[in-house]
């Protein structure tokens, strides 16, 4: 290995959140392996600077969340949340949480879809992680869970709101009650996860997806992304209301005219190429 390729791996090995971007897909990794990618210091700010800096990205189209090593992210690094505990500092407790929530927030005001490559377990923090992203694609040996009272605590990280909303309220109340780790497989029949995919092809499937949804038109994409999201809270009239108004918006958009163009020429659309 040369002097400037050791010297990369020696900063990355010091960085808990890696960004790589290829071809207007950004692959997120978090990178504390042999801590099963728990949480700890800065490392959330680090996750929320990483996905504010992607979603202004114009060049990026798509983004992918995924762990170093055998875990996804095992959510809080427990010994130093003991500290905290034991020495009574609810101020800083606190703050991590706030901190997490500035994560969640940015995963879902990002105009564009990120994906969750879940390579193992996900836990906590972690789990709740992977339900703030649009779409969940697990490996096989993966397993998620709303570990928090394990440890004596109630769900964070938007658990509270996602949870009930993809399984329901009666299984969203096992899930936090019984604070057990569900396989990928079950997680996926109970609406948690998209797809589960052998482990060796995670990796694969999920660059797949994203270099397609990378292909489609952002704007729609942008607005397909906020119709789920203010459907769940809203009325029939308010979703024809912004229904209206992101169409209009896509009509003047550089994508449609491609769009309607390919379609009667009878070709594949190129989109992105001219400004939204």
């Amino acid at each position: 290995m040369s002097d400037e390729a050791t010297g990369q791996a020696e900063a990355d090995a010091q960085r808990h959140v890696l960004v790589q971007v290829d071809a207007g897909v950004a692959t997120l990794t978090l990178n504390r392996p042999d801590k099963l990618n728990s949480f700890v210091g800065r490392m959330r700010d680090e996750l929320t600077a990483a996905l504010d800096s992607l979603g202004a990205d114009e060049s990026v189209r798509a983004v992918i969340v995924t762990g170093a090593g055998r875990a996804f992210c095992a959510g809080a690094d427990v010994k130093y949340l003991t500290r905290l505990i034991e020495s009574g500092n609810l101020d800083e407790a606190t703050a991590l949480v706030e901190a997490g929530r500035r994560v969640v927030t940015a995963v879902r005001t990002m105009p564009k879809p990120v994906i969750a490559a879940i390579n193992g377990a996900a836990a906590g923090g972690g789990a709740n992680l992977a339900l703030a992203c649009d779409l969940r694609l697990a490996s096989d040996r993966a397993s998620i869970g709303q570990t928090f009272n394990r440890i004596g605590l109630a769900p964070d990280w938007g658990g509270s709101y996602h949870v009930p909303r993809l399984v329901g309220p009666a299984k969203a109340a096992e899930l936090f009650f019984f604070a057990e780790m569900v396989p990928a497989q079950e997680a996926e029949r109970i609406g948690l996860l998209n797809r589960v995919v052998p482990h060796d092809e995670l990796m694969d499937v999920t660059r797949e997806w994203a270099a397609r949804l990378a292909a489609k038109p952002a704007l729609a994409l942008r607005y397909a992304k906020e119709a789920v999201q203010r459907s769940l809270s809203s009325t029939v009239d308010e979703m024809l209301d912004f229904e209206t108004a992101a169409q209009r918006d896509c009509f003047g958009s550089a994508d449609a005219l491609e769009g309607v163009r390919a379609f009667v020429a009878k070709r594949p659309a190129e989109f992105g190429k001219g400004s939204e």
